[in-house]
């Protein structure tokens, strides 16, 4: 029998990220006796263990952050040039995909793949430059282009947008779908009272989340409905100060920190409305899910339009004006409808992970020729 195909996926961790969701949901879809992944990243992840247990191999090199620019090119064109047995390389860094695509080209890799997953860089004015300065290297040594929306093609690849293929951010549809029984059950566990309105939120506590308006919002929410309560979902370097701001409003007995949770699909149940306030994003799988779940989402008009399945259930909103999500919080909640949706619908509308993992699985043998 031949070995499967091994496809290098090239992130900084495996971690619950929403791209690293969506790259652990393709490969727990995959047949893995015809396609199997490896990694290259720079950091632990909590996926680490369970890639191995599926056959997939962990490679680590330093981060550009801990060794410099010159030591950290010098390391990935030094592991390309031992790894250079792999025939696809698919990088998931945005613009820093360009360093990556750059020694896998000179490695004699055939296949290069950059995937766009958001419309903007995070960090401050050298931050910027210097992945601005990477992005250059990326449309010279791909082969290949992916992304998960039209928004983050354009942002990444401008010119050659139109040739990317877009690969939708496919979820495991049946796990989401919305039932009672588990509602009361994580309310239970979570100590949450069935009467209390719940506004929850999944996203790592960066810059781009923008959770400090999300605190905002809710504090003034809280004080027309003293029955609300927030669940925060996720971790990050933000936390701390997310926790203080939360303190100092007088909210911790009405805010709850839940850290990385594996089990979101059942946290969902729990929610009554997504919120949703990121100064940017590509197509977040998150919000995929949370619609799958039935929930009404009031998102910032800052992420792309194309996250709406048309489910009825996507309010884009200006962060201008928080009185905004104050009255449709309030509309919400006077108005709570009845939650049902079925994973056929997802798969009519393209986010069923089977088939996107059969698409995936299928482009990858065609092109590695």
């Amino acid at each position: 029998m031949d070995s499967p195909l091994r496809i290098l996926h090239v992130v900084v961790n495996m971690n619950r990220g929403g791209a690293e969701t969506l790259i652990m949901n393709l490969y727990r879809n995959v047949d893995k006796s015809k396609v199997q992944f490896d990694f290259l990243t720079c950091k632990e992840g909590v996926f680490d263990e369970e890639i191995k247990t599926m056959g997939g191999i962990v490679h680590r090199i330093p981060y550009i952050s801990d060794v410099g620019h010159y030591k950290y090119v010098k390391t990935l064109e030094q592991f390309f040039f031992r790894n250079n047995h792999y025939k696809i390389v698919h990088s998931h860094l945005d613009k820093m995909s360009g360093f990556v695509l750059r020694a896998a080209k000179k490695a004699g890799i055939p296949v290069r793949i950059s995937h766009s997953h958001n419309t903007s860089s995070e960090g401050g004015m050298l931050a910027r430059s210097y992945k601005w300065y990477a992005s250059r290297f990326i449309i010279p040594n791909a082969t290949n282009l992916f992304a998960c929306s039209n928004e983050a093609a354009q942002w990444l690849f401008d010119k050659k947008s139109n040739s990317t293929k877009i690969l939708k951010n496919g979820i495991e549809s049946n796990q989401f779908i919305f039932t009672l029984e588990t509602r009361n059950q994580v309310r239970k566990e979570l100590g949450i009272d069935n009467g209390s309105f719940v506004l929850g939120h999944v996203g790592r506590f960066y810059h781009q989340k923008n959770h400090s308006f999300l605190i905002d919002v809710f504090k003034q929410y809280s004080q027309k409905n003293n029955q609300a309560v927030l669940l925060l979902v996720g971790d990050g370097v933000l936390r701390p100060e997310v926790e203080k701001k939360v303190n100092d409003l007088n909210l911790s007995t009405k805010v709850k920190f839940l850290g990385i949770r594996e089990d979101i699909h059942r946290v969902l149940q729990a929610f009554d409305t997504f919120v949703f306030p990121s100064l940017h994003e590509g197509l977040p799988v998150s919000l995929i899910e949370a619609q799958t779940a039935g929930l009404p989402c009031l998102i910032s008009d800052t992420v792309s339009r194309e996250v709406d399945l048309e489910l009825n259930l996507v309010n884009f909103l200006s962060l201008s004006d928080k009185s905004y999500w104050i009255n449709l919080l309030t509309d919400i909640a006077t108005s709570q409808k009845t939650r049902s949706l079925t994973p056929e619908t997802l798969s009519i509308l393209g986010y069923d992970i089977r088939e996107t993992a059969k698409y995936i699985e299928n482009y990858y043998l065609k092109i590695s020729g």
